[in-house]
């Protein structure tokens, strides 16, 4: 109801019989929050925030009829607001006392004025920024509306998780799995410290991610205000780009900058946001940012004398393989081409699992010590590798002895650990084109696709063997991840942690069309879930190369344990994520390397709930197996189920 007269507008916000004599309470109305008090059979209507500490004068109490407030003791009049003895006091509003209510009036709310946030975030989003993760707070409110704004306005979806290590996580899957960037969003202090470990995981596995954070006020930076921490310093090498953003700051150009470095460097970028600079007011507000010239083509050929050396190693070689990393997720046509006209295996690290189905006559497997005997067989009997994309990490166990070539973009991924006989600077897939036009009918290589399937029967032979293996204490992992691959969609998205789980997944699983997401030179724990939350997002959006596919992530009891509030997270917004939970009640993979290291024992075990009881606690489907032939049964209806669902899967830690 609208007062024409003052251009008040009355809204209801007390019972007539609500508020008893001489309390104070706290309403929240439209956009602002009311103290309200009754002292003598009189109603007040004050701000609720005190001038001085800022402090919740509703949560406050009448003291010889004086409204003191909670925090620091400074009296109000509960009716007029004034401080007695001072000429300060506290925003009142007008009341009414009618029939069915107590009313307050509030001036007609003003148009909504472009801030330096809604600039940037309308810039971000222009740059093609469409899923944000975060947790709103004191120091990043300013920001947080500017998300509100872009999200109402359909250009974002944003998801309040639970700990912001998950969003840092989500925004690292997101960025590995799509190539673009999502924003994580944090407050000062320890909200932007619990983005470090999913940050430094985009980082080392170079996903394009935009960390928001803020900061406390400018007029307080400096001497230690509360939650102020050095986030420059903090962050570190962690963020490729970092600045701070300030009143007097090209706002537009940061954002571009910030977009366009996660984007081309394959990183993090970092913006931090003193708590009142982003609330500031745009009365004439400057265009907003886009990517419109300001992204070159990345198709870069590599020079000709490292052309020609790669095609001369390559025109001596009978039997090649390619060795695919990463690196290479978006140029697998070129290489698969070029791999089918060489009749040359192709064999991938473990983060690049997934790329070429197992099923293709030349798909060698993983190889490393997630992998197994055919990728290993495969190098050992080569003469040439041609690597792609990957960067010789130990763990995947890329044999020097070989005549190598290594193609990669970043130059200081070529040769990296040893010496290589040919290093090539360049995309892949526009290599792999040239290379394949080059050795059209140069060619000596022989046809290895009968190698590569004697070397599966063996495996497969093996596998099987391995599913029939029972100690009694829990289910196998060869058995499990046999069941989960007939269960799955093809082209699912699958989030795995670390871990005995994912050797095992490494191992016994076999890859169709699927895109495979982990924490791969960081290998932290706790990844699966959160990623998997960023993964489905993607899956939202109109791109058809992801839209609606499914999602299913893998973990430990361990891994889950780190993130397993992010059920919540899930059930609210509705992710139609399965996770497996292989639940041996110990951190197996650690007591492995404890015996291997003739070590005791020691501290490994896991007190675990039922997890498929507190998934069901939460929200989602929960189901506990704890019998093989119970797998399919279970794995149907949970990836059936059109929300979150948790497969609580009691294993064996030794049979993985």
């Amino acid at each position: 109801m609208t007062d024409k007269s003052n251009h008040l507008v009355w809204h209801k916000v007390l019972a007539t019989d609500e508020l008893s004599e001489g309390r104070v309470t706290t309403v929240s109305c439209k956009n602002r929050t009311l103290c309200m008090s009754r002292y003598k059979g009189e109603y007040g209507a004050l701000d609720n925030k005190c001038p001085h500490q800022g402090g919740p004068l509703g949560e406050g109490s009448i003291e010889n009829g004086l409204l003191r407030c909670p925090w620091h003791g400074w009296d109000y009049d509960p009716i007029t607001g004034k401080a007695p003895g001072f000429d300060d006091g506290v925003e009142t509003f007008a009341i009414e006392e009618r029939d069915d209510g107590i009313y307050v009036g509030l001036p007609q709310e003003q148009t909504h004025i472009n801030t330096v946030g809604d600039l940037m975030m309308e810039t971000m989003t222009n740059w093609g920024v469409k899923q944000v993760f975060g947790m709103v707070g004191h120091s990043n409110l300013g920001l947080a509306d500017a998300l509100r704004i872009q999200e109402e306005q359909g250009r974002l979806t944003y998801y309040g998780i639970r700990h912001e290590g998950a969003a840092a996580f989500a925004c690292s899957a997101y960025g590995k799995l799509t190539g673009k960037p999502a924003a994580c969003l944090a407050i000062a202090g320890p909200g932007a410290t619990n983005l470090l470990t999913g940050l430094w995981d985009a980082n080392v596995d170079r996903a394009p991610v935009l960390a928001l954070t803020g900061q406390v006020d400018t007029q307080v930076l400096g001497p230690g205000a509360f939650q102020e921490i050095d986030l420059a310093g903090a962050f570190g090498k962690v963020a490729q780009w970092a600045q701070t953003v300030m009143h007097d700051s090209r706002h537009t150009e940061l954002m571009n900058l910030a977009c366009k470095s996660a984007i081309l460097n394959r990183g993090v970028s970092h913006l931090i946001f003193p708590d009142e600079v982003p609330k500031r007011q745009l009365e004439n507000m400057p265009s907003p940012g886009t990517p419109k010239g300001r992204l070159p083509s990345r198709k870069i050929a590599p020079p000709e004398d490292a052309l020609s050396a790669a095609i001369g190693l390559l025109r001596k070689s009978k039997r090649p393989v390619i060795v695919v990393g990463h690196g290479a997720r978006y140029q697998m046509d070129s290489v698969l081409a070029l791999a089918e006209q060489l009749q040359a295996p192709v064999i991938t690290t473990f983060k690049a699992k997934g790329q070429i189905a197992d099923s293709h006559p030349l798909a060698g497997g993983v190889l490393g010590r997630s992998g197994t005997p055919i990728a290993s067989w495969l190098m050992n009997e080569a003469d040439c590798l041609l690597v792609l994309g990957a960067s010789f990490s130990n763990h995947t166990g890329i044999t020097p002895k070989k005549p190598t070539i290594q193609v990669d973009f970043d130059l200081m991924t070529l040769a990296k650990f040893h010496a290589i006989d040919v290093p090539v600077w360049g995309e892949i897939g526009v290599t792999s084109e040239l290379l394949a036009k080059a050795l059209q009918k140069s060619s000596i290589s022989e046809d290895q696709a009968a190698d590569v399937a004697a070397r599966w029967k063996i495996w497969r032979e093996e596998k099987q063997r391995r599913t029939r293996d029972d100690r009694g204490h829990g289910i196998n992992s060869a058995v499990l991840f046999e069941k989960l691959g007939k269960a799955i969609d093809a082209d699912a998205v699958i989030a795995v942690d670390v871990g005995n789980n994912t050797y095992a997944f490494g191992r016994y699983f076999e890859c169709d069309s699927q895109a495979v997401l982990m924490s791969g030179y960081l290998g932290s724990i706790g990844f699966s879930f959160a990623a998997a939350m960023g993964a489905w997002s993607a899956t939202q959006e109109d791109d058809p190369q992801f839209k609606d596919r499914q999602v299913v992530s893998i973990s430990g009891d361990g891994g889950f344990g780190q993130y397993l509030a992010e059920i919540n997270t899930a059930v609210k917004y509705g992710m139609n994520i399965t996770h497996v939970l292989m639940n041996n009640g110990e951190l197996g993979k650690i007591s492995k390397e404890q015996r291997a290291g003739n070590w005791e024992v020691w501290q490994t075990s896991l007190h675990n709930p039922d997890f498929s009881a507190y998934a069901e606690l939460c929200g989602a489907m929960g189901i506990r197996v704890t019998k093989a032939d119970d797998l399919d049964a279970a794995f149907e209806k949970a990836l059936s189920h059109p929300g979150p669902a948790l497969v609580e899967v009691m294993t064996d830690a030794e049979l993985v």
